[in-house]
């Protein structure tokens, strides 16, 4: 049984609360928000999905998500952030089985490509699929984590209603992704940290990306600067060219099939 209550929120108290808790979080600068509390109210009022995940009565997470154009049957999640170890999971279930309740076929989001946990959250845990590489999509994001960085973003759509990802919630952990045996690593991690692009000519590659991309960028600017061209010029060119993002392999790699 899960320590957490989620459920949705609607009172004003609950909403600026969400707002402050996804601000520690990301950690804005120079009073910037990552989303206001009156829109918020306005999501939630016309029945969009505004859910928070409270550990007794503290809120440890929250998730925030619209509904798509008309005839779509798709949720947009906007933003979903936690500080307790499972309340983000615990988020995505609820908003799983909220959609389902709403008609919804499909829930969409976006995620940096250069943060391991999220890749393998959002491939392995929910059995996403990775349906588009968006560069410098919203531009340079002042805040903590993402550090001034460009913004390069991976489309990723759950198919809430198909088997493989009720397989995957109804398991429980990571769904498994066999890697051909004559896949070859087109990405590495250098022993010195920096990425190194091998040649290939292997139909499936492994693209590795480095362990903790958030402390890089306060440590080491132009690394991180180098980490994201090195996987805008190779996931992201694959993508574009029409290769498949089969998963993400050991925590560490995609796994793509070139066109």
């Amino acid at each position: 049984m899960s320590a957490f209550v989620i459920r949705e929120l609607r009172e004003l108290d609950e909403l600026a609360a969400a707002c402050d808790l996804f601000d520690r979080i990301w950690g804005f600068e120079d009073g910037a928000l990552s989303i206001l509390r009156e829109i918020m109210r306005g999501y939630a009022y016309e029945g969009n999905y505004v859910a928070g995940a409270f550990l007794g009565d503290t809120l440890v997470g929250a998730s925030v998500g619209h509904f798509g154009p008309p005839h779509s049957r798709a949720l947009l999640s906007y933003v979903t952030g936690a500080v307790k170890p499972h309340a983000g999971l615990e988020l995505k279930l609820h908003q799983r089985r909220w959609a389902m309740d709403h008609g919804i076929e499909r829930i969409i989001w976006t995620f940096d490509p250069l943060v391991r946990r999220n890749a393998h959250f959002n491939l392995a845990k929910l059995g996403a699929r990775a349906e588009a590489y968006l560069e410098n999509h919203y531009g340079q994001m002042p805040d903590a984590i993402n550090g001034h960085d460009r913004s390069d973003r991976i489309r990723v759509v759950w198919h809430i209603t198909e088997p493989d990802v009720r397989e995957a919630v109804q398991r429980g952990r990571p769904a498994p992704i066999k890697v051909p045996d004559d896949a070859e690593r087109l990405l590495v991690v250098r022993p010195d940290g920096g990425p190194e692009v091998r040649p290939t000519e292997s139909e499936t590659v492994l693209l590795e990306v480095p362990p903790d991309i958030e402390g890089t960028r306060m440590d080491a600017s132009d690394l991180a600067a180098r980490w994201r061209s090195a996987v805008r010029d190779t996931l992201g060119r694959l993508v574009a060219d029409g290769g498949a993002v089969l998963g993400f392999h050991d925590k560490a790699s995609y796994v793509v099939q070139q066109k």
